[in-house]
């Protein structure tokens, strides 16, 4: 099913909705179309918010007109209108179910996501044929618990991964990364890519910093 969504403003062609059915319930993608789309960047958002975060959102403005449709997919708990994530396996149950429809048009598809969306980017992306994996705001770990690391799920990855971390983000800084990932830095950001107003860039920069690093990983290898 197909319904035009509001856009996120700049020109183009407006986002359109598509529902998919999984067996977790119903799974929602919003298209952000580029007008002579070479690739597809998918991106499931976070356990704690949905597709409206900034940096999704800045994405899905900024990639279309740079030859990549973003398709924001929101998993079946939000849909639904829930409030508190399912299991790991339950997330991953909806992402695959999802997986044919981000493969209809025909284009290499990077799977990716923020946070918890992140997570099953990695867990999947092989099986289901990813050129490659975004993983924004990767929880390395839970807040003030890094024994509890969560890094085999990138290494494990088997799929060029580049890593968008902030440099204050309390799920795991930079620094704290397995040495070979490939990570860009958004300093002063926090989990969110939100910066203290005394930061050196304002938010703006900050997302422009974030989107034009994606932008210049995905023309290496998605192509």
């Amino acid at each position: 099913m197909w319904t035009t969504a509001n856009g996120t403003g700049g020109a183009g062609p407006a986002p359109q909705t598509e529902t998919v059915p999984t067996p977790a319930g119903d799974a929602r993608i919003t298209w952000h179309r580029a007008p002579d789309a070479r690739a597809v960047l998918a991106l499931g958002h976070g356990a704690g918010g949905g597709v409206e975060a900034r940096d999704l959102a800045a994405l899905a403005a900024t990639l279309p007109p740079r030859g990549v449709s973003v398709a924001l997919v929101e998993q079946p708990w939000r849909v639904a209108g829930k409030k508190v994530a399912p299991a790991p396996k339950t997330l991953d149950v909806g992402w695959r179910a999802v997986w044919p429809a981000l493969t209809g048009p025909g284009l290499p598809v990077v799977a990716g996501g923020r946070s918890a969306g992140a997570r099953v980017a990695c867990r999947t992306g092989r099986e289901l044929g990813a050129r490659a994996v975004l993983a924004l705001s990767f929880p390395l770990h839970p807040p003030g618990k890094p024994a509890s690391s969560r890094a085999s799920e990138l290494l494990d990855a088997g799929l060029p991964t580049l890593v968008v971390q902030g440099g204050r983000d309390p799920f795991g800084r930079p620094e704290e990364f397995p040495d070979g990932t490939e990570i860009v830095e958004v300093p002063e950001a926090d989990h969110g890519f939100a910066v203290p107003k005394k930061a050196a860039r304002t938010q703006e920069e900050t997302l422009t910093l974030l989107t034009d690093a994606v932008a210049k990983w995905l023309d290496r290898i998605a192509h």
